[in-house]
């Protein structure tokens, strides 16, 4: 059984008030999550890993990671049924990550040298340092169990060549990735305190919307799969009560609404 395999608890706050499991490498944190929801596990069970061996992004891409490098983790969320499921999940938990990498960063950095560390949500499950993204977020549910995958590259500081214009870390932007990568776990603590409130937050979309990646600006979109060759091209001009992209396409006045998709915009 999964479950009572996991022997090894790391001994960190956790304000779901439920167990942090710790493994050195994992098939996904993902996939060991689902293992343990139906074995039982609680609300706010978490597991984190240094490495995954199948780690996966959105649309079944791979989540690339070096093993102690970086923060990989999933967190298990129980719920009574689907209407009892936050709206915009992936952006609270975006919006939640954000808010804590600033936090960590501050903890190695001197006064008002974090001023210019600005973490951005890009739409629907990324987080940005500057242009580059260094957080993904994978969220998948059940119907009543939510599965909240996160990883943000943390001490990672080489990248293969193919992503080296487009990810970043926290190392590559404030240095320190000795102290970085050894402290990770803190970062998690945050993440954690940070998402158990954003669950019942009502101003979550004003927050969101001062964090929204290239808000107000140009911006291309493949609505619905990456190969369906829809493409939308105008001004990135927020999200909805529910979570949906805001496009005010060149020349309308009315913006179009969009729940799949992706930005085009690096």
């Amino acid at each position: 059984m999964i479950y009572s395999n996991l022997k090894k608890r790391l001994d960190i706050k956790n304000p779901f008030n439920a167990p942090v499991f710790y493994a050195e490498s994992v098939s996904s944190t993902m996939d060991v999550s689902h293992d343990l929801e139906r074995e039982n596990a609680p609300h706010g069970t978490v597991v984190v890993a240094d490495f995954q061996e199948k780690g996966r992004g959105r649309a079944g891409r791979l989540w690339r990671g070096r093993g102690g490098e970086n923060l990989l983790f999933t967190v298990l969320l129980r719920f009574q049924g689907f209407s009892a499921i936050p709206i915009a999940l992936s952006l609270r938990a975006g919006l939640a990550a954000a808010s804590a990498v600033e936090d960590f960063a501050a903890l190695f950095c001197g006064v008002g040298e974090t001023r210019n560390l600005f973490c951005t949500v890009k739409w629907p499950n990324d987080l940005m340092l500057d242009s580059k993204k260094i957080a993904g977020i994978l969220v998948e549910s059940d119907g009543k169990s939510v599965f909240i995958g996160i990883g943000v590259n943390v001490g990672q500081t080489e990248f293969p060549a193919e992503l080296r214009e487009k990810a970043g870390s926290l190392a590559l932007k404030i240095g320190s990735a000795s102290a970085l990568k050894s402290a990770r776990f803190r970062l998690l603590e945050l993440v954690l305190a940070r998402l158990r409130r954003e669950l019942t937050a009502k101003d979550w979309r004003e927050r969101l919307l001062d964090r929204l990646y290239r808000r107000g600006e140009a911006a291309r979109f493949i609505a619905g799969r990456a190969d369906s060759g829809s493409v939308v091209e105008g001004v990135l001009s927020g999200v909805g009560e529910d979570g949906a992209l805001l496009i005010l396409p060149h020349g309308a006045e009315v913006p179009s609404v969009f729940v799949t998709g992706e930005l085009d915009v690096y």
